[in-house]
């Protein structure tokens, strides 16, 4: 039991417990908030007060957010538990600079136990000891005084309302700090530890119960369907990127030839294509949604998609995975888990992404009449551990990161071993344009390919992805989109094509663009998002 001078003999009243927790949090998990706020505000004579005035205000709203859950019981698993969550957000903002929206616990949510391996560091477990588990301990050890339940919610009341006043006295005594704070630098707040993951953490929480709809899963597009003029057969493939930027493909202009294969199968690359967000969980089921991205991902729990759409109209859809999961866009589709050697033919340890075209002939041949989508979610160039995601034979660019805590690796290797992914994932997109190839006789063959979201390598200090869109950088959010046309493939023509590749486009146009492949008549159709549509024939 801790032995602390401070410690009354009848032991400590909760709100005092309450107060020293608030202090710790603010003085141990705020480095990067303090970083992004000195930048902004420049400690100077000037600025000294209002900037010492944060700790009042967070730490006010800190107390706020915790004391009325502090009753009795619950008051030491609670505070144990925000030390420890806290001491895990302190480190993922210091290490990558990532900041805990709610779009990132979604994230989280759909994170495989695989994913979240690759963050298991040493530089994590000292935050968790240091930061949350002894602190934890000397919560769950120290002895409490308990005064009765009335004298309990008076003490309580009295610390919401002084922290309140706390709050308001200092937002109206630094009033011009404040209004640019939180209207001209609005996004420093999203850094605070743990005010910001506490707020995203019920806005998570809010949407999820929004999203439920009793399993009840509206239709969508259900009079669609391929028109009596089509009379051939469509074989489409769709690769679903993972963490691939455009920027850093030499078809758009990079360097280093990252793409060589794809630079020779003629292929259309839209240089100027836009995540809807800037993680899987948001992206992907906001490109299969329609109008996913005004209308939120988390439709995609309660509404059917593009690919129901097209199994409407009698296009076989399969889905292979070799990544996390399809994000519920798969719930309805045929669907395949290659993340296994069971399914997976290429693992040494990991699941190559070239594994998922092991037996695609064979299910193409299964299908005798009728169109066909394929549809591939790659592992692709998932980090932080970028040096597992590509075999040794693609470790063209040396040296390499081969660290999980990318503060331990320059950012030359971190770069050398990103690069490296998306040389691979070149041979796995050319790989898969050989098989379409092979079926040019019986089919209009095409391939479409869209990255989910980018990812920051070190600019501005921010390492992987999922910050909020809206303060994202372009390095998190410019993905790259191509397309690849068979031979017999009549539908569009490709130089027409080629002429809109400098157009911006979103991952909205993704949903429009699939039934174009294939001459979908739906109410749900919009021809005008369509990137095949005015490159039809006349």
């Amino acid at each position: 039991m801790p032995n602390i001078a401070l410690i009354p003999r009848d032991g400590w009243p909760v709100n005092r417990l309450i107060l020293a927790v608030t202090a710790f949090l603010l003085l141990s998990g705020n480095m990067t908030f303090a970083g992004v706020v000195l930048d902004a505000y420049p400690f100077t004579t000037a600025t000294a007060a209002p900037l010492l005035s944060l700790a009042l205000v967070f730490g006010g709203v800190t107390v706020l957010l915790i004391a009325p859950l502090c009753f009795r019981r619950s008051t030491r698993p609670l505070l144990a538990t925000v030390l420890l969550l806290s001491a895990a957000a302190a480190y993922f903002m210091d290490t990558y600079g990532v900041i805990i929206s709610d779009d990132m616990l979604v994230n989280v949510a759909h994170t495989s136990m695989a994913e979240s391996a690759e963050l298991l560091t040493p530089r994590l477990l000292l935050y968790l000891v240091f930061l949350g588990v002894l602190p934890a301990w000397f919560v769950a050890t120290v002895p409490l005084r308990w005064s009765g339940t009335r004298s309990e919610i008076l003490a309580r009341g009295k610390l919401l309302a002084g922290a309140v006043v706390v709050v308001i006295a200092t937002l109206l005594a630094f009033g011009s700090f404040y209004a640019s704070f939180f209207r001209v630098n609005k996004e420093l707040r999203q850094h605070a530890n743990p005010v910001y993951y506490l707020y995203s953490m019920a806005k998570f929480a809010s949407q999820s119960l929004r999203s439920s709809n009793g399993g009840i899963v509206q239709p969508l597009g259900t009079d669609a369907a391929i028109p009596a003029s089509d009379v051939t057969r469509d074989l489409v493939i769709m690769v679903v990127g993972e963490t691939a930027r455009a920027d850093r493909f030499s078809l758009n202009g990079y360097h280093r030839e990252t793409t060589p294969l794809l630079a020779r199968q003629n292929v259309v690359s839209f240089r100027n294509f836009w995540a809807c967000g800037t993680s899987t969980a948001v992206s992907v089921p906001c490109m299969f949604l329609l109008n996913g991205e005004a209308r939120g991902h988390h439709k995609i729990t309660t509404e059917e998609n593009v690919l129901d759409v097209l199994q409407h109209a009698g296009v076989h859809v399969l889905w292979r995975d070799n990544n996390s999961d399809s994000k519920g866009v798969a719930s309805r589709v045929s669907f395949q888990d290659f993340k296994t050697p069971d399914k997976n033919p290429i693992c040494n340890p990991e699941c190559r992404d070239e594994g998922m075209l092991a037996g695609l002939q064979q299910y193409i041949d299964a299908h005798p009449k009728g169109d066909i989508l394929i549809v591939l979610h790659q592992m692709g160039s998932h980090g932080p551990a970028y040096a597992r995601r590509y075999p040794q034979a693609f470790e063209k660019y040396r040296p390499v990161c081969r660290e999980s805590d990318l503060s331990r690796c320059s950012r030359e290797e971190i770069s050398n071993a990103y690069d490296n992914t998306i040389l691979y994932t070149d041979h796995f997109l050319n790989q898969a344009i050989e098989l379409l190839k092979r079926n040019d006789a019986k089919f209009e063959t095409a391939l479409f390919y869209v990255s989910d979201h980018g990812e920051s390598l070190g600019e501005y200090g921010l390492h992987l992805h999922g910050l909020p869109k809206a303060i994202a950088p372009d390095t998190q959010l410019h993905v790259p989109a191509v397309m690849w046309f068979g031979r017999n493939f009549r539908l569009v023509d490709p130089a027409s094509v080629r002429s809109k590749s400098a157009q911006r486009f979103t991952h909205n146009n993704v949903f429009h663009t699939l039934l174009g492949f294939f001459e979908i008549e739906t109410s749900v159709y919009d021809a005008g998002q369509d990137l095949l549509h005015p490159a039809r024939p006349k």
